[in-house]
């Protein structure tokens, strides 16, 4: 009988009792299972670059870069803002299993709410005048900050949920985080071309799109405080409520 030699009765496979790695084999698929764990913590990272109230903010950012690759470095900034703080939120989460009650858990995501709406006013106000200063790198790296320390709950649950390893857990975050980095410097990227197109072709561009990146951030912003207020389970209720997302 014909025996592929994938299976693992076969001879060749590590898993068989004959083959010279078979006393190896248990440590080998458990590194191959925490391999594609942290490869999938990189592949969610770039993912999680993309969300609705991330694009918002770096675009209030962006749409003011004066040049392509000055925007792709401020997303990297945004990136490694964002994973500072999942590192320590959520390396502290991991390392002591501390719990995040529901209170405070809102109450994270109320802050990115608030700066939605801070860097939209502020993005409305410089559309004002006519020429907004370039922004600088220290604004998308505290953005980033708020954004991870919000989300970093929602990114440790699920580690905890297929890691039980310390170490792998912690590669995991670490990962999620470079994937974050590379995913916002393709977004920021995304958002500032079309934008120095527009701008070296049409009168007062740079204006108008700092203006509607603005009324956008402050629009989001308001939704988002009101999802998180409103209801006999929001952030200032008696018994809160809150899904980690």
């Amino acid at each position: 009988m014909f025996i592929h030699p994938l299976h693992p009765l076969h001879p060749l496979h590590p898993c068989h009792p004959l083959h010279p790695m078979a006393p190896f084999a248990p440590y080998i698929q458990r590194m191959s299972g925490a391999l594609s764990i942290a490869f999938l913590g990189f592949l969610l990272g770039v993912r999680h670059a993309v969300d609705p109230d991330h694009v918002v903010a770096m675009s209030t950012i962006a749409t003011r870069a004066t040049s392509f690759r000055r925007a792709a470095g401020l997303g990297a900034m945004w990136g490694i803002g964002h994973t500072l703080t999942i590192l320590l939120v959520g390396g502290t989460i991991v390392l002591l299993r501390v719990a995040i009650s529901p209170r405070v858990g809102l109450a994270m995501e109320f802050s990115v709410a608030l700066m939605l709406i801070l860097l939209g006013f502020q993005n409305v106000w410089r559309a004002r005048g006519t020429d907004a200063p370039a922004p600088s790198s220290a604004r998308p790296f505290v953005v980033g900050m708020v954004h991870g320390m919000a989300g970093s709950a929602a990114v440790v649950l699920l580690v905890l949920a297929t890691v039980s390893d310390t170490t792998w857990a912690l590669a995991y975050l670490s990962l999620f985080g470079l994937g974050t980095v590379i995913g916002m410097v393709i977004v920021t990227a995304t958002i500032a071309l079309p934008a120095s197109v527009a701008v070296s072709r049409v009168k007062n561009a740079r204006r108008w799109l700092t203006l509607a990146s603005g009324v956008a951030s402050v629009a989001l912003g308001v939704l988002l405080a009101s999802e998180l207020t409103e209801g006999e389970g929001g952030l200032f209720s008696d018994l809160p409520t809150w899904t980690p997302r």
